[in-house]
């Protein structure tokens, strides 16, 4: 039985090393770091001594980049979720995640320079997802639609019915 959680692995083109140190500078601290870089043997084509997996910690949590080849691509069918205690947080990460070739999505998903696809969420967005109002909660979701990046101000003026 696995007992030590699962990691995910990440399928790039050859980017796994950039997006490995690129994820980690992003959630620097909390034991963000680059683990072994395991590159293609020698003999194995054009890919001989570049990287083929990439460990790496963000955030706490463990990943693997793979450099696969161009055959798939990320969609937004998988996503990782950022929950953010402030604003400043939320601009932080939506930044980041967007800067060098990334976009800003409808509310608060963001699409950073690899494909990935993030979201950014507010810890008090989903507060106000779990209140028994169901008038709150539907003002709330109605604010956030029509956001890009969440504004938690702005929520919580919908919220509260103002």
């Amino acid at each position: 039985m696995v007992t030590d959680g699962f990691i995910t692995c990440l399928w790039f083109d050859d980017q796994a090393e950039e997006a490995a140190r690129y994820y980690v500078s992003v959630f620097e601290g909390s034991g963000s770091r680059v683990g072994d870089v395991i590159r293609y043997p020698e003999g194995s084509g054009a890919a001989s001594g570049k990287p083929m997996t990439v460990e790496f910690t963000a955030n706490g949590q463990k990943f693997v980049g793979l450099n696969g080849g161009p055959q798939f691509t990320f969609n937004e069918a998988i996503s990782f979720q950022v929950m953010c205690d402030t604003q400043e947080e939320v601009d932080h990460y939506a930044a980041r995640l967007t800067e060098d070739g990334g976009e800003q999505g409808p509310c608060g998903w963001v699409k950073d320079r690899f494909g990935v696809s993030w979201q950014v969420v507010p810890e008090r967005l989903i507060e106000m997802f779990a209140d028994r109002d169901p008038a709150k909660v539907a003002r709330a979701n109605e604010a956030m639609m029509s956001m890009r990046k969440l504004d938690i101000a702005a929520l919580e003026k919908a919220f509260a019915g103002g």
